[in-house]
């Protein structure tokens, strides 16, 4: 599934945040799970302007969470993209895709049903920009992001792996479709993962997802 560039009208992730003006989209008239997708998954989505000295972060959490690294018995192996600088798990025996301009940098898809897919994105921003928790509260920004796509928010979590924060969002969309989204700012880029996969195949798909999620890092060492 294509990601468009531009999905959503305005939305104000927080109105403390001075360096951040907003993420300034416009809906194109697709599909409403093809329009969440894209504004939650897309890179080229989402424009951070930092104008001012960057503000203190909002996120709270200062323990950090080792990553994950468990092949679920196999399900998951290794990867690692020495140009991208990011290693991951990603699931056994998927089809994988390298860069769609303006859609993903990277995607693993089922053999099977190819709505059960995985994939990572990248977008540049300013070198002020140090940290995803500048955009407020993880909970705001997915209610946020729930609210302009008329989706349910399940979960939003943000925990602290190596020195970077991540926010995790899970998401119910209105076509029986369910989400994972994360979301990292890394060496000047703003890194994004979404694994989708039909509701009533959650069960079989959630923890996998979440060990892949869990195991991103946008960094070699």
């Amino acid at each position: 599934m294509k990601f468009s560039a531009a999905i959503l009208s305005y939305l104000t992730v927080c109105q403390q945040l001075a360096s951040v003006s907003a993420w300034s989209l416009t809906n194109v008239g697709i599909s409403r799970r093809e329009a969440f997708q894209q504004a939650v998954g897309t890179s080229a989505a989402v424009v951070i302007a930092s104008t001012v000295a960057a503000p203190a972060a909002f996120a709270d959490v200062t323990e950090d969470t080792p990553r994950i690294t468990t092949k679920m018995g196999g399900l998951l192996e290794y990867f690692q993209d020495g140009p991208r600088s990011i290693r991951m798990m990603v699931p056994s025996g998927w089809n994988k895709f390298d860069g769609e301009v303006g859609a993903y940098d990277l995607k693993w898809q089922d053999l099977v049903d190819p709505t059960e897919n995985i994939k990572v994105s990248s977008s540049p921003v300013k070198s002020t920009t140090e940290s995803v928790a500048l955009l407020g509260p993880a909970k705001d920004v997915g209610a946020s992001l729930a609210n302009k796509r008329g989706a349910k928010l399940i979960a939003a979590d943000e925990r602290l792996t190596d020195g970077i924060v991540f926010y995790k969002f899970e998401f119910a969309l209105t076509d029986g479709t369910h989400q994972l989204l994360q979301l990292c700012v890394s060496k000047g880029k703003l890194w994004s993962i979404d694994a989708s996969a039909k509701e009533k195949r959650w069960d079989k798909r959630g923890e996998l997802y979440q060990n892949v999620l869990g195991s991103f890092m946008p960094k070699l060492a």
